[in-house]
């Protein structure tokens, strides 16, 4: 089995050899480079990308978004950058997900490994998606979990069909609320807000642990993926 080529764009030299040798172990072959410059000759060949934020030469941003106006490449951010507007806007960018330093080798494992899953797949969505407990039909607009009907109404069902096109993928809540209610409504949060409580209380065993859709805590949701 051919081994995943993972470029990792990283310049501290503990956390790259760290990441390096994580995803060594896990039977894939990471690349490490240490700025946006050498990144931009490296990621063609590269079937995801992993890039920290904080380079020496220019913005992991920079080199986002020149990779996302090419090529639909995956990108996980991992920065020390914790504030919410960071996220969104490596999100906004074209990042496919974002981990902050510090973090666990079972999490990046877990988010690359759902990533390359992701990037396998066709771009547009399948009919019918089966997640676990979760099987939902778009085209008859059906959502059944464990075997019982969920009757939507059409914003809940707008809302769950844009989280279940990219499973394990954060949407921001500018994207949602765009998607979901138009680019005039990008600021009403508390829509966001009600309506994913409505979906919740539908969905989940108990809404105040969802098992299924996620809250990134000041970003946006994602649906669970496995």
């Amino acid at each position: 089995m051919t081994r995943p080529d993972i470029l990792v764009v990283e310049d501290e030299g503990p956390i790259a050899q760290f990441v390096g040798a994580s995803l060594s172990a896990a039977g894939m072959s990471p690349r490490v480079v240490g700025t946006v410059r050498d990144a931009r000759r490296e990621w063609r060949d590269a079937q995801l990308l992993v890039v920290d934020l904080g380079l020496p030469d220019e913005d992991g941003l920079t080199l986002i978004r020149e990779v996302r106006a090419l090529a639909p490449t995956p990108i996980l951010v991992l920065s020390a950058r914790a504030q919410e507007a960071q996220k969104i806007e490596a999100l906004d960018a074209g990042a496919d997900d974002y981990l902050t330093k510090p973090f666990g080798v079972g999490e990046l494992l877990a988010r690359v490994r759902a990533m390359l899953r992701r990037a396998g797949a066709s771009p547009l969505p399948a009919p019918r998606l089966q997640i676990g407990e979760l099987d939902f039909d778009r085209e008859s607009r059906e959502l059944q979990v464990g075997g019982r009907p969920v009757h939507l109404t059409p914003l809940e069902f707008k809302l769950f069909e844009r989280l279940s096109r990219t499973p394990g993928k954060v949407v921001t809540h500018r994207q949602l609320l765009a998607d979901v209610w138009g680019n005039d409504q990008v600021d009403q949060l508390h829509y966001l807000r009600i309506y994913m409580g409505h979906l919740r209380a539908k969905i989940e065993a108990d809404p105040a642990e969802p098992r299924w859709l996620l809250t990134e805590l000041g970003v946006g949701y994602r649906l669970a993926d496995e």
